[in-house]
Order: C-alpha cells, then structure tokens, then sequence
C-alpha cells in the first residue's frame, strides 16, 4: 500500500511540474524563452585528467584552445559515485549514483532522462538516441523500474551491432552519429567516444593519448557541424565530459585500470557549449555527474523529480538564468 501511495505522490509530481515547465514554454524555442532545443552530450571514456586539462593544449588543442572560449569549462568536476563505464554513464542519464554491474547485464534502476522526455512531450524514439562506440552501453535505453521498463524508450545505435556485438571503433561512432543527426534529426543524443578507455584497458599507453587526440578531433568536427547545420546552428547545446578518470600512478595498476576513489578516477571534466552558456566561462564551483541530467532537464522543460543533482546555474548567462522555469533555481 505504501508503495502504491508513493508510486502515485511521483505520477502527481512529474504531471503537476511538467504543466508548469510547459506554462513557461510559450515565450521562446526552448523551455522559459531559453533559445537551447538540441541537447547532446558526449562522454569521451575513461580519460585522466592529468593527460587532457591538466596539460593543455597538450592532446587536446580543440576542445581547449577553439571550443573552450565558446562556453563554459568546469574545472572542479567529478565523478563522486562509482567510477566504472556503466555506473559513470548511468548517474548521467539517471541522475542517480548506483553501483551496477559493468557487463552490461544490468539495467539501471531508475529511468533516464531521455525516457521522461519522450513520455512527457510525447516525441517518436527517433527523437532521443544513445549512440555508442561501446556496445554494454545499450542498457542506458531500458530501466528496472516496473512503470517504465520497455516504455517511452529512446532509439539505439551500440557498439558493432548492439549487445553482444563488441565495441566500434570511435571513427565509425562518429559518422553514425552524423548519420543520425542528418537523416532523423533528433532533439536529444548522449554519445560514447571509448578508445582512450579500451586503450588504457590493453596497457598501450601510445594508443591512450592517440584516443585522446582522435576524440579531441571529433569533438571539434561534431561542434562545426551543429554551427553550420541549419537544423541546430543556434539552437543546440553540447556538453563534453567523461565517465571516469584512471588510477594515480601511484595506485596499484596504475593509469591501466580505474575503479576506486582516488583523484585519479574522480577527477573529470565538463565543457559546456550553448545558446544559453557563457562564453568563455571557468567555474570552479564542485558538480557531479549527476548535475548533468539535472541541468538539461529544466532546459527542455521537463520534470525530473528523481534527480540526486543540482542546476549548474554558473554555466548560464544572467538572461538565461532567469529564463529557468521558475523554482528550478534560486536566481541572486
């Protein structure tokens, strides 16, 4: 009975806030007059951050020296929960730590942001897509929740041919991806960039820092297409961060393996180019993996009321702000 009791309190939550975020709607593009309608996150795997923002230019000379001064960098970014590929990939999505098998044998167990999305605004799965050069990651589509298993479930694109079917390398990830952003024009995307983390994994420390490099490339060939594609051109955010980091040298296995709570696998990274962001922007202020879904979820006006995390409110301009559907954060 409580369970049923609570389970309606939720339904009653995400229909009452998803009428006042819809209220807000009217007076622009995106949620509350915000101009952002496209959100895309790509997660670059397992990179350290002593090997990209802790050496700049170094192997990242795009996203620091050309993209950077378009948006916002947060420089205090972490991964505070569990710092496996599944779980790290699972607090984005969900906005909930949750320690999770890292096979890809197990659906989270709360639904993703894309799946509330899809229900709430009632858009085809082709809307919403999960293209991933790592094919476990094709659990990020479903969830264990019994009032959102199998539905409202976003489109898939995994590995070599999904589950199973081994991982794609990041090259061909990317043309899928610029395939699907062509030809079905979705409106939310996460993607997963895994070389530098399958690399790490086989000890090839050349080929680590090559992945690197290649996902810096393709980061910059993703972000010049979205300004010049007329369908997303002024109207698409693209957040770039990671699932993880990598052991300290110092810490058994060292940068080849990740998986604790050292600086090492905690300390990440999140980029934030937008409509709506501050160009140039650098915070400081500590955010999470779960800040992400927290942050794009009022921006496309929708209730995510199961959220552990909080709006980074530093990435956005004054104007943007304090276009927010009202309650989503304190304005100064």
């Amino acid at each position: 009975m409580k369970r049923q009791q609570a389970g309606w309190q939720y339904m009653l939550l995400i229909v009452a806030t998803t009428a006042l975020l819809s209220s807000c709607a009217a007076t622009g593009g995106g949620a509350g007059g915000l101009r952002t309608e496209n959100v895309i996150i790509l997660v670059i795997d397992g990179v350290r951050y002593s090997e990209t923002w802790g050496a700049v230019p170094g192997v990242i000379p795009n996203m620091s020296q050309r993209l950077m001064p378009q948006g916002t960098f947060c420089n205090n970014f972490r991964n505070d929960g569990f710092t496996y590929t599944n779980s790290g990939h699972t607090a984005i999505t969900t906005g909930i730590s949750q320690p999770i098998d890292n096979y890809g044998t197990e659906l989270p167990a709360n639904p993703s942001f894309l799946q509330l999305w899809l229900k709430q605004t009632g858009k085809p799965a082709t809307a919403a897509w999960i293209v991933s050069s790592k094919d476990k990651l094709d659990i990020l589509g479903n969830t264990l929740h019994p009032d959102w298993q199998n539905q409202a479930l976003p489109s898939l694109n995994c590995g070599v041919s999904g589950p199973g079917s081994g991982y794609r390398a990041d090259s061909l990830t990317l043309i899928e991806v610029l395939k699907v952003l062509q030809t079905q024009q979705p409106n939310l995307m996460l993607i997963n960039f895994m070389e530098p983390d399958g690399y790490a994994h086989a000890g090839n420390w050349e080929h680590y820092v090559r992945g690197i490099s290649r996902s810096d490339r393709y980061a910059k060939q993703l972000w010049d297409f979205l300004q010049k594609d007329m369908h997303y051109r002024k109207k698409t955010t693209l957040l770039i961060t990671t699932d993880h980091g990598r052991h300290l040298d110092t810490v058994d296995g060292g940068w080849v393996e990740h998986g604790d709570d050292c600086e090492g696998c905690r300390r990440i990274s999140l980029l934030s180019l937008g409509p709506d962001f501050r160009k140039g922007g650098f915070v400081e202020t500590k955010y999470t993996l779960v800040d992400i879904s927290a942050t794009v979820a009022p921006m496309l006006g929708i209730a995510f009321p199961q959220s552990e995390g909080a709006v980074m409110k530093e990435l956005f301009t004054r104007k943007s702000l304090r276009r927010l559907p009202a309650g989503t954060v304190p304005i100064p």
